[in-house]
């Protein structure tokens, strides 16, 4: 997997080709990563081997010219591979908490020293040096998050022309014996007065490490589709060939002792729900990252602020509701093969193991509600999600000449007017009590993904009346796709109602218990 991964220079799509990269453009590099993802290898190909697209990325970023060009060209090829050194014991996601220092030399280095969890390929051999990209504070800096600065801290000390050097001083203290992605170590670090190089000025470490936390959060978001498409390519073809029972309306098969499971209807739910999730959400990484091509590449200041706006209101969405759907798209899948699904024999019950990581790291699924809700629209009083909804009522407007749409635009304008109305009735709540904003944050970015994945597939469906009717080889292809839409708004959309209602009983039902209470 390691050597197909460095043939396919994954690790420098995106990275100018001064540096050793390919230099794709972000939709592009989607649709290799979802290729080889869903396709190629497994679905949790991008947990299996060790990453070194971010760190590259951030060294592009906010690197000196010195360190591109001792750092960069390495890690792109996969020479060198890296890693991101964030959080600490009893840390978690706050990170102000983290106590790793990082004291300066005489030589202009620091000296790290500090212990640091989670870290995902942080000892291997698979690559001649390792690059640790680690959060530190050094003496003097401010308390919590605006005093925390960014180091690059190789395995081996390179020399000015790249050759490797000396050990430095950081060690694997524990491998982590997990649930699932056991085909990557991670592992405990402990750097015993490590040599760090600063990336960029003291204590803005945190700011700089964001640009890669959403590019990695789109990233993981990927990760939770992958887990979907896997689950449904599996579970289909085991549909396809599992004998079980007759058919409710009459055989199927009557040439065999029983009918194939794919005529039942609960097994249809099932496979539905995984592709709707799937496909649905194949078209909203490609939106997404034609607002990344959009900010990067266009000439147009108004375009470009435009599409950082969507994007950044996009990435809390993507990465929480790509990867609890992916989760529920794998058990989905075990469900599908039954008892075969729960024994290891099959693979299904691995994508299991495997997706649940994806909801918990780069920032949990709360932590990316709390982001949406509380920053991003309240934070900005709803200006955040003004672009997106109007976008919405735009499409709209723009698809209802198609009355084959219209039932499905329907539904869409009547959400979207709810989510705007909902905002503003959690932001009113939120003045009298601020849990009002935790208690709402889970339901209101599953509502969220729900509603645009309404979007993906009204438009998806419009796409394909618009190519059966210019006509097409691949009319299977466009019906199926006119079908799984008609799927999503009759059977899953509707759990937007759910939300609707839950969202609107406030924080009340969930703080009232005294903590004592928990117990009886």
């Amino acid at each position: 997997v390691w050597e197909f991964m460095k043939q396919q220079r994954f690790f420098g799509m995106i990275i100018p080709r001064q540096y050793g990269g390919l230099e794709f453009s972000a939709h592009a590099h989607s649709s290799v990563v979802m290729k080889i993802a869903t396709r190629t290898i497994s679905a949790a190909v991008t947990v299996m081997v060790p990453n070194s697209l971010g760190p590259a990325q951030l060294l592009l970023h906010y690197g000196t010219e010195e360190q591109k060009a001792l750092f960069l060209e390495p890690l792109v090829s996969g020479r060198w591979t890296g890693t991101m050194c964030l959080t600490e014991a009893h840390c978690g996601t706050d990170l102000g908490l983290l106590r790793t220092k990082a004291e300066p030399t005489a030589e202009g280095t620091y000296r790290i020293t500090g212990s640091k969890l989670f870290v995902s390929s942080g000892e291997h051999d698979l690559a001649e040096n390792i690059v640790h990209i680690v959060l530190a504070r050094v003496p003097g800096s401010p308390p919590g998050t605006k005093g925390i600065s960014l180091f690059i801290v190789p395995k081996f000390i390179p020399a000015e022309d790249g050759s490797i050097g000396e050990r430095n001083d950081v060690r694997c203290g524990a491998l982590e014996h997990k649930m699932g992605i056991h085909g990557n170590a991670t592992c405990l670090l402990n750097f015993d007065g490590a040599t760090g190089y600063l990336v960029g000025e003291e204590n803005k470490g945190l700011s700089y490490m964001f640009t890669f936390m959403n590019f990695a959060r789109l990233g993981t978001g990927l990760q939770g589709l992958a887990h979907s498409e896997f689950a449904f390519q599996n579970s289909l073809a085991y549909a396809r060939d599992r004998l079980q029972m007759r058919s409710l309306t009459g055989p199927k098969n009557p040439d065999g002792p029983a009918d194939p499971i794919i005529v039942h209807p609960d097994v249809r739910r099932m496979l539905l729900t995984q592709k709707a999730f799937a496909e649905g959400g194949r078209a909203l990484i490609y939106f997404a990252s034609t607002q990344g091509d959009i900010l990067t590449k266009s000439d147009d200041p108004e375009a470009r602020e435009l599409a950082n706006h969507v994007l950044s209101f996009l990435t809390p969405i993507i990465k929480a509701f790509l990867t609890e759907t992916g989760f529920e798209s794998a058990n989905l899948g075990l469900q599908c093969l039954g008892g075969h699904g729960y024994v290891n024999e099959w693979g299904v019950e691995q994508n299991v193991r495997d997706a649940r990581i994806s909801m918990l790291y780069e920032g949990t699924t709360g932590i990316q509600a709390l982001d949406l809700l509380g920053r991003k629209v309240l934070g900005t009083r709803g200006k955040a999600l003004a672009p997106v909804t109007d976008f919405i009522l735009d499409f709209c407007k723009r698809s209802r000449s198609r009355k084959e749409l219209r039932p499905y635009l329907k539904t869409l304008v009547r959400l979207t007017r709810q989510w705007k109305s909902l905002t503003r009735k959690i932001g009113f709540a939120a003045m009298r009590n601020r849990d009002a904003v935790g208690a709402a944050s889970v339901d209101y970015i599953m509502f969220s993904g729900y509603v645009l994945l309404g979007v993906a597939w009204a438009a998806s469906a419009r796409a394909a009346y618009r190519r059966l009717e210019q006509g097409t080889s691949e009319e299977a292809f466009y019906r199926a796709k006119i079908q799984t839409a008609e799927f999503y708004f009759a059977k899953i959309l509707p759990r937007t109602t759910t939300l609707l209602q839950t969202m609107s009983t406030g924080p009340d039902p969930l703080m009232k218990m005294d903590e004592k209470q928990f117990m009886f």
